[in-house]
């Protein structure tokens, strides 16, 4: 009986010294996701061919669904000359729908998304890009500019004594993992199948690399300030770099 509840004081106590420990919500005005791109490319055959963090994939604006790297589906369709709509599926169901916008100069390119949450509300996004090179059209490369959110992100981390439990509350997705350098499965509405993290920690900083059927996509570091939580990731294929920052809630 004694040595259950040391542990469980234990568990209790290694909880609470983690500065990484709770709930923690995206600041978009203070992140900076101005070191990301995408790139459209016309391909012979009349596919559209999208780079983004250093991965690829191709479509039609037929409507149709084409897989993508990330393991779920995209659908694209003409609306006019400077207008497509896409939507994404995850698991085949409908997670996001997406409005391309090209600007009358085609100097800025404006994603507005609907993007479905865990509680079956909507969140509406909106991404600006501007023209690196290329045209005319949709083809060439883009940059983000600036995004906004209706419903920021939100985080929790729960640590135990050998690992932690990612949670980010508006998608209902999960990793439970422990700080082993093993891959442990992420669940939810968010992750199709395949999607894996894995966990490192050195003082007061976390490593978290993102991996698809053992293949690593995303690499994540986090450090506390206070109340603020930054997180820089990096696409492990490109170099690609975004920081985020998230306030304790």
């Amino acid at each position: 009986m004694r040595i259950v509840l040391f542990a469980a004081l234990a568990s209790g106590l290694i909880a609470a010294d983690a500065p990484y420990a709770g709930k923690w919500k995206m600041n978009p005005a203070k992140s900076n996701f101005g070191d990301s791109f995408v790139t459209y490319e016309t391909m012979p055959g009349g596919e559209i061919k999208a780079t983004m963090d250093g991965m690829s994939y191709t479509f039609k604006t037929d409507g149709k669904d084409y897989p993508t790297p990330w393991g779920m589906t995209t659908a694209w369709k003409t609306v006019d000359a400077t207008t497509w709509e896409g939507t994404n599926k995850v698991n085949g169901k409908v997670t996001e729908n997406d409005t391309v916008k090209l600007s009358g100069d085609g100097k800025t390119l404006t994603v507005d998304s609907k993007m479905l949450q865990a509680d079956g509300a909507t969140s509406n996004n909106t991404t600006v890009f501007q023209r690196v090179s290329g045209g005319p059209g949709l083809a060439g490369k883009w940059k983000t500019k600036n995004v906004k959110m209706s419903v920021p992100g939100v985080m929790e981390l729960t640590p135990k004594p050998d690992g932690l439990t990612f949670t980010f509350v508006n998608e209902g997705a999960t990793c439970d993992a422990r700080f082993d350098g093993k891959d442990y499965p992420a669940t939810g509405a968010m992750f199709p199948a395949g999607w894996t993290c894995m966990l490192k920690k050195s003082n007061d900083e976390l490593d978290i690399t993102w991996k698809k059927d053992g293949k690593a996509m995303y690499m994540s570091t986090y450090t506390v300030s206070g109340k603020t939580l930054t997180e820089h990731t990096a696409a492990t294929g490109s170099s690609d770099k975004v920081k985020i920052v998230w306030e304790k809630q």
